[in-house]
């Protein structure tokens, strides 16, 4: 009886050692997508694929047509932005657990790096390196949809449907901000935000609105009420995901920020160091750019 129990216990923990492995496997380092827009020509896929210097055919391609993409932009942006054409492309590949997220746009003209970032972290996307490109200048806010079908390809599981659809809101809302207050003041605002949901939730509206108008003067920028209004709403709809996973992911990515920020200044420091060290024995030569 000793022997059998001993033998069903050994098979349970060769099970728990198995299990966390297997789904590792599904997200492993390394792994690679491409989404492609149903309505590219094949000249534009050819240079779509130069761009993300690929060899067509040695990684999986996926294919976003613009119907996938309305289902979770149509409404929040001019239909005529939106478009009735998919050319959006996505090339993902994940990275190492704690490398953060990676983006470099081409082509691209009304998202920026750091929208994708965050709308990302929002849908719930780490660890991940991504290139998004167009075959001529687009806004960019349809690739947002062949990131989640690339990374959901990846690991087999499906994003919340809500989060993909609050991180497409944010999307949006960052950019529209953006026109008007910069992409930076932009971001940097609703990140705060983001980092006090937890007490918005018990706030009227009344009470929110007077939060992002003290949080906007504190970061030196001016909001209009409208745009008090549209932060009041993405608020209400961040608000309802899973606020603690989602506040752990943002600052888990501006610590990633930070630690990345404090090398390059490091390294920026020593550089000057040596050039004012060289500049001391050899003269001028050293750092007039001659």
């Amino acid at each position: 009886m000793k022997k059998t129990i001993s033998l069903i216990l050994a098979a349970l923990f060769g099970v728990c050692l198995i299990m966390p492995a297997a789904m590792a496997a599904t997200i492993a380092p390394g792994e690679q997508r491409i989404t492609m827009g149903a309505d590219l020509s094949d000249a534009q896929r050819a240079s779509i694929y130069e761009f993300f210097g690929v060899e067509r055919g040695t990684i999986k391609e996926l294919t976003v047509t613009n119907s996938e993409e309305r289902s979770y932009l149509e409404g929040l942006i001019p239909d005529e932005r939106l478009g009735r054409v998919a050319l959006s492309c996505v090339y993902i590949t994940v990275l190492d657990a704690g490398s953060g997220i990676k983006v470099e746009t081409n082509n691209i003209n009304w998202c920026t790096e750091q929208m994708y970032i965050n709308a990302m972290i929002t849908a719930g996307i780490a660890d991940a390196s991504v290139k998004v490109s167009a075959p001529y200048p687009l806004s960019g806010t349809a690739a947002l949809t062949g990131i989640y079908k690339a990374y959901e390809d990846i690991t087999g599981e499906k994003l919340d449907e809500d989060a993909k659809a609050a991180a497409a809101e944010e999307l949006i809302t960052t950019g529209e901000l953006a026109e008007f207050i910069g992409s930076e003041e932009a971001t940097r605002l609703i990140n705060e935000l983001k980092k006090i949901l937890n007490n918005i939730k018990s706030m009227t509206d009344d009470e929110v609105r007077a939060e992002i108008r003290r949080i906007a003067a504190q970061c030196n920028i001016s909001v209009t009420d409208s745009q008090v209004e549209q932060l009041l709403t993405l608020c209400r709809t961040l608000q309802n995901l899973d606020v603690e996973n989602l506040q752990s992911r943002l600052l888990g990515w501006l610590d990633t920020v930070d630690k990345l920020s404090s090398v390059s200044s490091w390294f920026a420091k020593i550089w000057r160091s040596v050039l004012e060290f060289l500049t001391s024995i050899f003269g001028g030569f050293f750092g007039k750019g001659k």
